[in-house]
């Protein structure tokens, strides 16, 4: 038989002497060690898990050949008015789209870059066959010349008051004088100033009376603005309620269109206001309200090196450079399709481990200050546009994240002969940067 004490020697759970099992400071601070080591590694193992782990490769763009990029804007002119500001687009393939309308708004603000009231609606711009008349006849001065003296007391007084503002250098105001002064002459033999008052054709030179027709914001040369009584609210903030005429411009024209004006005006009217002339008619635009405009939308581009233009545009305008400023200030300028709901809170989310230059230009301002020194300054944004792509694994498929669209800008002013604009040159790149996350 085996003995006993040879069994016990297999024994697999032997007890511990009693006093290996007191408890000792220098045991309790050995656990407390040992408890504090083991938090922290789980810790540690636990953020590793949950880190978002990134590579960067970049590889060509695989964009398709007819695929468009988007650009949206959001900027405001505190000296450009919504009268004239246009978006023309333009790239290296020779597309060239002017006064892009359809994907673009415009909202007149004043100097501090607050509205002025609702999106600013200036209506298809006709196109004129007729600056002037065809034949050179010799004419006799018919129109009032105004200045800021008499200005304020003739919109008072007539319940219709007819303002040609001009320069005397500019080609289309010499076009318009012959047939506006002798507009004014016949309608001055039909509505005699005197004894009947209902309507009178005034002229402003806008190189004399510089104010004036900035007060008027005048930046188009010659404008043709309809001022009523009544309808003159300049007390409110100095902005004004009236309409500019974009009719054709020979003699016949020019005297239909005041006819209408007076059409429904009876002759004791001149101490009336004029509530008539309700009806929409494509030769009349309201005038601006303030004279910055505010523009936001977006246009699509293709993916070849181009520029985005904000000018002051016209077929039948001329404009002064040293009058046009186009300092502004960008709340928006960014590429790419605009975000779903998901694909915004994954950005957010995911924000931290981008570079953040997909919007650069926000929140940056660019000014010109007014002056003989500083007149005609363009300002010119150069852009390089660079594709980002986050995919991630899931169930072993590859799964696209988030497609956004970086960019760097440098920013330069230009002085130049010609009107001032503002161009975003951008260029993207045939390079594209792809990101593989794990999450």
């Amino acid at each position: 038989m085996i003995s006993s004490s040879k069994l016990k020697s297999v024994d697999f759970y032997r007890k511990i002497p009693r006093d290996l099992t007191e408890a000792s400071l220098s045991g309790a601070g050995l656990s407390i060690v040992a408890a504090l080591a083991m938090v922290f590694l789980f810790g540690m193992e636990l953020s590793s898990y949950l880190a978002v782990n990134t590579t960067t490769s970049v590889i060509v763009d695989r964009s398709s050949d007819g695929e468009f990029l988007r650009i949206d804007f959001n900027m405001s002119f505190p000296a450009l008015s919504c009268e004239f500001a246009s978006v023309d687009v333009s790239d290296v393939l020779g597309t060239n789209r002017l006064n892009i309308t359809k994907t673009v708004r415009k909202y007149s603000i004043d100097r501090n870059l607050v509205p002025t009231g609702s999106e600013f609606h200036p209506g298809p711009i006709p196109i004129l066959n007729k600056h002037g008349d065809d034949v050179e006849e010799d004419h006799v001065d018919g129109a009032f010349s105004l200045s800021s003296r008499n200005f304020d007391s003739f919109s008072h007084q007539y319940p219709v008051l007819v303002v040609n503002f001009y320069a005397p250098w500019c080609y289309w105001s010499n076009r318009l004088k012959p047939s506006w002064e002798k507009t004014a002459k016949i309608m001055r033999e039909r509505y005699d100033p005197e004894m009947d008052g209902r309507i009178l054709l005034g002229k402003v030179d806008c190189t004399e009376e510089v104010e004036l027709c900035r007060r008027n914001h005048i930046q188009g040369y010659p404008s043709i603005r309809v001022f009523r009584k009544g309808s003159d609210i300049k007390e409110n903030q100095g902005h004004h309620d009236h309409e500019s005429y974009y009719g054709e411009r020979d003699t016949e024209s020019l005297v239909a269109a005041m006819e209408t004006y007076v059409a429904n005006i009876p002759k004791e009217a001149h101490a009336l206001e004029d509530k008539s002339n309700k009806t929409v008619d494509p030769a009349k635009r309201p005038a601006p309200m303030a004279s910055g405009c505010r523009i936001e939308g977006f246009v699509r581009v293709k993916r070849v090196p181009g520029s985005v233009v904000i000018s002051a545009r016209s077929g039948s305008h001329s404009f002064d450079p040293s009058q046009i400023n186009v300092s502004h200030y960008v709340t928006q300028f960014s590429f790419g399709k605009r975000l779903s709901p998901r694909m915004l809170h994954e950005f957010i989310r995911l924000t931290p481990y981008l570079r953040g230059y997909h919007d650069r230009l926000a929140g940056q301002s660019y000014t010109v200050k007014h002056g003989e020194v500083n007149a005609n300054v363009t300002i010119e944004h150069y852009l390089q546009v660079v594709k980002t792509e986050l995919v991630t694994q899931r169930s072993s498929k590859e799964l696209k994240v988030l497609e956004e669209y970086e960019y760097t800008a440098h920013s330069s002013l230009v002085h130049s002969f010609y009107v001032p604009v503002v161009k975003f040159h951008f260029e993207p790149s045939p390079m594209q940067v792809r990101m593989p996350i794990s999450f």
